[in-house]
This record gives C-alpha cells, structure tokens and sequence, in this order.
C-alpha cells in the first residue's frame, strides 16, 4: 500500500499537513510494509528538506500512490482518478459550494473518506482539530480584550512557533478581575481550558460563579444542562437533551448577566435552543463585552455571530441597539473573534497532534482488515456511487436540494 502526502492547494494558503515528518517516521516504524511518499510542498509548515532527512521521498509525481491524504479540499482539476482520498470534503452537510466537488469525486471513480466521518462504532468522531481550535480561540479573545480596553497588544496567533508561545504571551500579561465563560465539553473546549488553566485562572463552580464577587479573574466551564433547563422543569441528563432538544428552553441569560468574557466552545446541535437572542442582548443586565467564538456558527445560537471573521482581519463589533457591525473599539459594541479556521494559526502542533490521532485510528485498518470498521464507516464514496450510510446526499450530488 502507497500513501502519499498531498500538497494543499486550497486558497488561502493553509500550511497545515496530516502527518508532520517524525510522525511519518513513526507511522513507517510501526508499519514497514507501507510505502510514503510525500508531494513537494513550498507552503507546508514542514520543510520539503525536512521530510527528505527524515528518510522520505519528496517528489512532484504522487500519481503512482494508492492512497492520498490531506487537509483540505482538493481542487478538481487536482483530483486524480481512482484512488483513496482523505480529506475535509466539506460535503457530508450539503453544503453547496462544494456540489461540484462530490460530483467530480463520483465522475472519477474516487474513494472519498472524510475526515469528519472517521469515527468510533458509536459515532464520536475520532480526529479532528478542535483542540487546536480551542487554543487559539482562547488566546485571540484575550487578545480582542487587550485590543478594545487597551489594555496590552498581544502579537497574533499565526506567526508564533506553538501552543507554548501563545502560553507565554498570555502570561505577560495582567487581567483584571474578569469572570470568564467557556461552554462545551468536547475537545474545543478543553483547548480553551488548557490556556485558562495555564494562565492559572482560578476555576470555580457554577453556584459560585453566579452569586459570588470575587478579588481575581475566575472562569467557569459549562456543559449543556447548565444552560438550558427543560420546559416542564424536570432534570434528566444530557442524552435527553441531544435526543429532545425541542423540550428545553435557553437558560443561558443567568449565566450573561455576570459574564465579561465569552469562550463559545460548545457544539451546537439541531432544534437546539439558542443560548442568547439579539433581544437578550439588548436587555439591561447583558453583561458581556468579549466574544470568542469559536463554534462560529453565524446568525445563529450566539446572537452577536454577525459573521465568521479572518485571521487577517478578526475582530469585529457588535452594536447591541441596531444588530449591526461597528468598531469593535465603540463604546456600544461588544467585541466578536469569530475566526472559523483557527487551527491554521497554530500549524505546527495541530499537524503533529492531528498525525497522532491518524496513525492510532487509521492507518493500522489498512493492515487488519479494517476490524473496527473505521474506513467503512468513514467512506463516503465507492465505484462511482455514494454508499449505503451516505446515501442521503444524492439528492443533494443531483442539485434537488
């Protein structure tokens, strides 16, 4: 079996890749009877040299390999035909603008496996970049604080080396006494958790957290039944919620009126209630003046989300009386980090934390007959036709939706 690792070619530029060379190296390690190559790169964060002094062959000509990972979507025009491809297709949803791009997949008699959808025999995704996410989501919030306040000017997030970096600026510099709010309990959220804690911000509980004053920057983690409450006033647990969410109502204003510093690191669910509306934002006890969020779903669940922001440009303001954009530096606004690819900020350890969950999970079904089931539940195309699990996007591959 021949892997090959494919160059990026989406644009912006992302320099992230699925396995850093030592992770190769460990992947050739554990399996000598697979053969990588890698696709000659001038972005990657990795340097070409680097993957050839890790014993790699580097080259231009990828087209002999069985199996072709990366990051994000491939172009079209770079898709090669009949082969294995692993990769964010951005399709399992229907999203539209990548129609074509499952329709080229179809046309070229591709294996599509995406990302997303490798996952456990209880349908928990198993890799991804959340925790990633997670980090630099926490880490640009604070730096839209020190921005709006003028407080301190951290540098971004992009052109410093690691997590540990990120860590070190943040501990330059002198928070007052804010209270902080993550929600999520998945891999994003404890991205954020892990810079808190590293900033050795006091955690405290929920009670606390809401009826107490306190003499030095706390933060509070909250799961969904800390903010929502079911209708009838019943206290099930959190599967009743993922499976009933139409049965509860948004309690998350509680939490709001003592809040400055938003972390949203939740997944936010279907039919699920929003955690605030632009009318509870514009009520008088909304206390909140930073949003990071990185959940970044737009218009959506977190009212100020007017749009996904940039890394090149990604603070933005919310003005509460007219649920429009301003300066985030206005008086009225509440400042917005809505970033929708923070991971790109921090490459180097998302690639080698990314390789890691890739190498366990897998590369070894390639070698044991695929026992766990991992590439069959993952496989979103074979011979030309969706399969069985994915058959729900082909009304979506013929344009009826």
């Amino acid at each position: 079996m021949k892997f090959a690792i494919i160059k990026e070619r989406k644009n912006p530029p992302d320099r992230r890749v699925v396995f850093s060379p030592s992770k190769l190296a460990e992947a050739k390690a554990q399996f000598p009877e697979a053969k990588f190559k890698v696709e000659s790169s001038d972005i990657r964060v990795f340097s070409d040299s680097e993957y050839k002094n890790a014993g790699f062959k580097v080259t231009q000509d990828i087209s002999d390999c069985d199996v072709m990972i990366g990051v994000k979507e491939v172009p079209i025009d770079a898709l090669i035909p009949n082969k294995k491809y692993f990769f964010f297709s951005h399709t399992i949803k229907k999203q539209p603008y990548n129609r074509k791009l499952l329709i080229a997949i179809l046309e070229k008699n591709i294996e599509l496996y995406d990302h997303e959808t490798i996952v456990n025999d209880k349908g928990f995704r198993l890799i991804g970049f959340g925790r990633y996410a997670g980090i630099v989501g926490a880490y640009n919030g604070f730096r839209a604080w020190g921005l709006k306040y003028n407080s301190w000017e951290l540098p971004k997030a992009g052109p410093l080396p690691n997590q540990a970096a990120l860590i070190k600026e943040l501990r330059s510099i002198e928070l007052p006494n804010i209270k902080i709010l993550l929600t999520g309990s998945g891999k994003v959220a404890s991205g954020s958790q892990e810079m808190l804690d590293a900033m050795n911000i006091k955690s405290v509980s929920v009670e606390d957290y809401l009826s107490k004053k306190f003499d030095e920057p706390v933060y509070c983690k909250i799961d969904v039944l800390d903010y929502n409450k079911r209708k009838d006033g019943t206290v099930i647990d959190n599967f009743d919620f993922y499976n009933n969410p139409e049965e509860y109502k948004s309690n998350f204003m509680r939490f709001a009126k003592v809040t400055d510093y938003y972390i949203a690191g939740h997944f936010y669910g279907d039919g699920a209630p929003y955690l605030y509306t632009r009318d509870d934002v514009k009520s008088q006890g909304f206390r909140i003046k930073v949003v990071a969020d990185v959940s970044c779903d737009v218009d959506g669940p977190v009212a100020t989300t007017l749009r996904a922001s940039t890394i090149a440009d990604p603070i933005y303001g919310y003005n509460p009386e007219t649920e429009s954009e301003i300066d985030y530096k206005d008086d009225k606004a509440i400042a917005v980090m809505a970033v929708d690819n923070l991971p790109c900020e921090l490459p180097q350890d998302a690639s080698e934390g990314f390789g890691e969950m890739f190498l366990q999970h897998v590369i070894p079904a390639f070698f044991n007959g695929d026992k766990d089931g991992i590439l069959n539940r993952a496989q979103i195309t074979k011979k030309g036709k969706l399969t069985e699990r994915f058959c729900y996007l082909q009304d979506y591959v013929y344009g009826k939706e």
